[in-house]
């Protein structure tokens, strides 16, 4: 059975829906929904059931249905937001919607309805400083975090209620880097209590303990994300890791590849394995739930790449592209099946 790719485009206001081989890699059209208001972030439900949109240039938040036959998506419901969101994502249990902002610097915190739609009031409107970028759960649903990139640069490390959705500051509030870093977003590995943030600034991923007693992060080892010697301009974007925790993956736009890293299962420690010339400004990316593929779109082409992760090695084999539309912001990958 296919795996579900939705893309979206932000410049035609669309979520375009691929299906993917999961054999092959091979990426069949299946049709775009039309939303408008710039859409962006997505995340979906836990359940797989409900597919969430932030509709950045209209402040809207949109929750909608997925078929679970064939992928489609139906509206459920609109909310109005208090700013334009950059982030997406539920917490372990699906009662929750998380969303960041970046120009508002605040993150927001919505309840879930049994139909799966988002709901207003917020739970938490909270400030935390200029351009924060993510906010997700760990993996035992206790602690969050919120990475601010630029001039903020800053790791914001919150305790979770997963009862009342309500978010408390550590008593370690925050980490911050170095200098000119700016943690972007991050993903944490499937086994070990570890999280990797790319650094948007910096140009390098930073791989952090994280202390389940009490949620509080400490870096120890930082990779840069580009060659040796290269001195042009460049950002990253984001960060995906495999299923199995064996690869770990950044986009870098400006050198406009994708950074390729192992990781020791025993330490969680990276070896960087190169880079791999992607899509020009490759904002989006995503690995799908088997670890056997990535696909990277480029903001400036609007054509997505398959790669194929190579068994064993990590590194990336592009495989084909195809047109996914103008400006795409976002790219995920379901198993509806699984």
């Amino acid at each position: 059975m296919p795996y579900y790719v939705y893309v979206t485009a932000a410049g035609e206001g669309k979520i375009g829906i691929w299906a993917l081989d999961p054999d092959t890699g091979q990426l069949t059209w299946q049709q775009d929904v039309v939303l408008g208001g710039g859409p962006s972030p997505l995340a979906v439900h836990p359940d797989q059931r409900t597919l969430y949109a932030g509709l950045r240039s209209v402040n809207h938040l949109l929750s909608l249905r997925i078929d679970p036959t064939n992928g489609s998506l139906s509206p459920i419901r609109a909310i109005e937001l208090q700013s334009d969101p950059c982030y997406l994502a539920t917490d372990r249990s699906g009662r929750y919607l998380f969303s960041a902002y970046y120009r508002a610097g605040h993150v927001a915190v919505h309840p879930i309805e049994p139909d799966g739609a988002a709901s207003l009031p917020p739970i938490e409107w909270r400030a935390t400083a200029p351009c924060a970028h993510a906010l997700q759960t760990n993996p035992t649903n206790r602690y969050a975090y919120v990475p601010h990139v630029a001039q903020s640069n800053a790791i914001h490390q919150f305790v979770f209620d997963a009862q009342t959705g309500h978010l408390t500051p550590n008593p370690i509030p925050r980490v911050v880097p170095e200098p000119g870093v700016g943690p972007r977003h991050y993903c944490f590995h499937p086994s070990l209590n570890v999280v990797y943030f790319d650094n948007e600034q910096g140009c390098s991923v930073t791989a952090y303990h994280l202390d389940p007693a009490d949620g509080t992060l400490r870096p120890f080892q930082t990779l840069s994300t580009l060659p040796e010697g290269y001195t042009g301009q460049n950002t990253c974007a984001q960060i995906h890791i495999t299923s199995q925790g064996s690869y770990l993956y950044a986009a870098n736009r400006g050198h406009d590849s994708i950074a390729c890293y192992a990781i020791d299962q025993e330490t969680g420690t990276l070896t960087s394995l190169g880079q791999r010339q992607a899509q020009a400004t490759p904002r989006a990316f995503n690995v799908d739930p088997s670890g056997r593929f990535l696909l990277a779109s480029g903001l400036d082409t609007g054509r997505m790449t398959v790669y194929r992760i190579e068994a064993g090695r990590g590194t990336l084999e592009p495989l084909g592209e195809v047109s996914v539309g103008e400006r795409p912001m976002w790219v995920t990958i379901i198993d509806l099946h699984a």
